[in-house]
């Protein structure tokens, strides 16, 4: 079928969509003109009205193009003034984009999208929140602008959000962000579904790119989606005060709509587990519950890389000093609560009260630079360097244990290549050659002897399916099971 559709109906289907986008362009470009935000917050003139309609036909026949013959509408969407936000998930595929281009509701994009050709001027059509990455304080000007439109009563368009943050396989529902629900206004939880026979729609952290998503689905007769408008969702006034219990709840409402479960990783779970370093996490880390801690603690990630300079030159003054509870909770400048305790906990390799202080920077600074691995062992030797700038064998073994979020790791062979000279210690400027000419340093002598071991050291890599990793499915419960694991 894919050989016989690529060589007839694709192309065709290519070429069609890709005039339908094009045909689009000068109607966006030309209501796009001259728009203000004063004239934006007016109700639309007979004109755009016009336009309106003209381009959600065109972007109809683009979608009916790649094969969505039809697509099948639930529930009643909500006028503005009933719900000014739109809580759309689960998010897997950017064929996401056909409840976006069926409504022109504004949606949340990189300030960088706009200068896309063609596209770029779509975008602008709806009137969308852009972020700047650029812009460090972008988080709270974006979140500032998501409430002055929720709270316009009606005026500006509806905002469709994906809470999630990031594409998943549609089998749970991860943790939603804040961002939809810190106006505190009633918002409609709308689910998406994709009942094919054979999923050529899910596009995520692995599995086939983009363009191959694109070849696929439009290799395909017929493609189906369902969009479900739920009833709208308004606050309770606990849930306007807490943003994160507000957004729990529409999250488990949803996953109910859905049949599915939830799951509390986030999107930093998601890059940190699946992060494009020399050292790839294993699927049993614990560093994903580290990371957990870490934002129930209250550490903000904007301040992450700031806090991690701070703790890192304190923990150099300390040295090899182990400290307990309470000088933890000193170090960290936090109260003694439960989440400290279950912090400490991961870090009491003996249960016998007191940790190693430079174990928490090491996994600290996974967490905030998860695709940065020659940084954080960097730091790490400057943890634990003698004066003369060298580490053993054992100290290598704990800083690569921390790094990874396990309990053991063989690294003898690793360390016997680095060290050539066989003197039985090694500095950062050997690690880093021998890094730089063994880029897989990790699969070749870490991995390799670990496959098949109680210590189940495989990389995500290997062993996750087309979604965000394997611990994240509902169906791989041994993850919730099991205690707590030690970082040592």
């Amino acid at each position: 079928q894919i050989a016989f559709m690529t060589l007839t109906l694709f192309p065709i289907r290519l070429f069609f969509a890709a005039f339908m986008m094009l045909l689009a362009w000068p109607f966006a470009f030309i209501a796009s003109m001259g728009s203000d935000e004063q004239e934006l917050e007016k109700p639309l003139s007979w004109w755009r009205k016009v336009v309106d309609v003209l381009l959600k036909a065109i972007m109809r026949m683009m979608w009916l193009a790649g094969g969505f013959h039809w697509i099948n509408v639930k529930g009643r969407r909500a006028l503005p003034a009933e719900a000014a936000i739109l809580t759309v998930a689960p998010h897997s595929s950017y064929f996401d984009a056909i409840p976006v281009t069926m409504t022109f509701a504004s949606i949340v994009m990189k300030a960088e999208s706009k200068d896309i050709p063609v596209w770029g001027t779509l975008i602008k059509y709806i009137r969308p929140v852009f972020v700047s990455r650029a812009d460090q304080d972008s988080r709270r000007k974006t979140v500032e602008e998501i409430k002055r439109r929720a709270q316009s009563g009606g005026k500006w368009p509806q905002i469709m959000i994906f809470p999630e943050g990031t594409c998943t396989n549609r089998s749970c529902l991860i943790t939603f962000k804040p961002g939809a629900f810190i106006p505190g206004v009633p918002v409609q939880p709308v689910v998406l579904r994709y009942p094919n026979k054979l999923d050529t729609i899910t596009w995520t952290w692995q599995g086939p790119g983009a363009f191959e998503i694109l070849w696929l689905t439009l290799c395909q007769f017929h493609n189906s989606v369902e969009i479900e408008f739920l009833p709208v969702y308004i606050p309770s006034e606990e849930e306007r005060k807490n943003p994160v219990l507000y957004a729990n709840n529409v999250r488990r409402v949803m996953a109910e709509a859905l049949g599915v479960s939830v799951t509390d990783y986030t999107f930093e779970d998601c890059q940190l587990a699946l992060a494009e370093g020399q050292l790839r996490l294993p699927s049993d880390t614990c560093l994903l519950e580290f990371a957990k801690l870490v934002r129930s603690l209250g550490l903000k990630p904007e301040t992450l890389e700031d806090d991690l300079d701070k703790y890192a030159a304190s923990a150099m003054k300390m040295k090899k000093e182990k400290v307990d509870l309470k000088e933890f909770a000193a170090y960290l400048e936090f109260p003694v609560s439960q989440t400290l305790e279950s912090m400490f906990a991961l870090f009491d390799e003996n249960e016998d009260g007191v940790i190693d202080i430079r174990e928490f920077v090491i996994a600290l600074s996974v967490v905030c630079k998860p695709s940065k691995t020659l940084e954080t062992i960097q730091l790490a030797f400057q943890l634990y360097q003698s004066e003369g700038g060298t580490v053993t064998e054992e100290d290598l073994a704990c800083i690569l244990k921390t790094a990874m979020g396990v309990s053991q790791i063989d690294v003898t062979h690793l360390f016997r290549a680095v060290d050539e000279e066989e003197k039985g210690k090694i500095t950062y400027d050997d690690f880093y050659t021998f890094a730089v000419l063994h880029p897989h340093f990790a699969e070749d002598y870490l991995y390799a002897d670990q496959m098949g071991a109680e210590s189940g050291l495989e990389t995500s890599s290997l062993s996750a399916p087309n979604g965000i990793c394997t611990d994240f499915s509902p169906d791989n419960s041994g993850y919730r099971r099991k205690p707590l694991q030690k970082l040592n």
